[in-house]
């Protein structure tokens, strides 16, 4: 991908209107090569201010994903500008892509992605201690106890339960305060009462730390706990609306 002519300038500047967390303009994605090249964004707007929680939705292959990928820095966009939390990312690399998602960029996955080598005081201390913070493991317990496992920090993965293994990838994406979280399905792994219960504790995180909360579901009435829902189809926002009752 080429970079804009803005590239030489520093892309970690602020953006002029602090209050702005995502501001992508005219965002597509393309991939493969040849006649095996598939468009997958098709010229995205999109604006979201810091608290608010927004909900992608659309059926499989829409675009949510994707959309998700390039907002959070781990996909280059094909075109279009995207600046995040602060950061240009259109004029950024892989490298430095990586490092602008270190404590800008808080990310919960459907199936938790916890390293099944260390215990949970581990997994979420690891952020922490990539950005070199001295007080990796006091905060780390500090935030399972924020979200109820504080007897269970040395555990490893497979001694936790689904749920609290979500748990565990929900205080690992908060621990360093990111203004910014993105939440892809996090309840697809999960039976219906325990998914509940995860959903509330997102919705409590994101509320007690600040943060600005996108979330990619499938699931209409999920969608309707945020404050604003965003449709997609075939790689375009279709709608963009606050549903009635504002949200969880």
């Amino acid at each position: 991908m080429s970079l804009p002519a803005c590239a030489t300038e520093d892309p970690f500047l602020p953006q002029p209107d602090p209050d702005i967390v995502i501001a992508a303009r005219d965002v597509t994605l393309a991939l493969g090569q040849g006649l095996a090249r598939v468009q997958i964004l098709r010229g995205i707007d999109l604006t979201v201010r810091a608290g608010e929680t927004v909900a992608l939705l659309g059926p499989s292959g829409s675009g949510k994903s994707s959309l998700m990928a390039v907002l959070s820095g781990l996909e280059q966009a094909s075109g279009g500008s995207i600046h995040v939390a602060g950061a240009d990312f259109g004029a950024m690399g892989e490298d430095q892509l990586a490092l602008a998602r270190r404590g800008r960029i808080g990310i919960v996955l459907q199936a938790f992605h916890l390293l099944p080598t260390m215990t949970a005081l581990e997994n979420v201390a690891v952020p922490l201690e990539l950005a070199g913070e001295g007080d990796a493991f006091a905060r780390a317990e500090a935030e399972l106890a924020s979200v109820g496992l504080g007897h269970r920090t040395g555990h490893y993965p497979a001694q936790l339960s689904g749920g609290e293994q979500q748990r565990t990838a929900i205080a690992r994406a908060t621990v360093a305060r990111p203004a910014l979280l993105f939440a892809d399905e996090p309840t697809g792994n999960l039976d219906a009462a325990t998914g509940e219960a995860i959903m509330d504790l997102l919705f409590a995180r994101q509320r007690e730390t600040g943060a600005t909360l996108v979330m990619i579901t499938h699931d209409p009435a999920l969608g309707r706990r945020c404050g604003r829902t965003v449709e997609l189809r075939d790689g375009r926002i279709v709608a963009d609306t606050a549903p009635a009752g504002g949200g969880a």
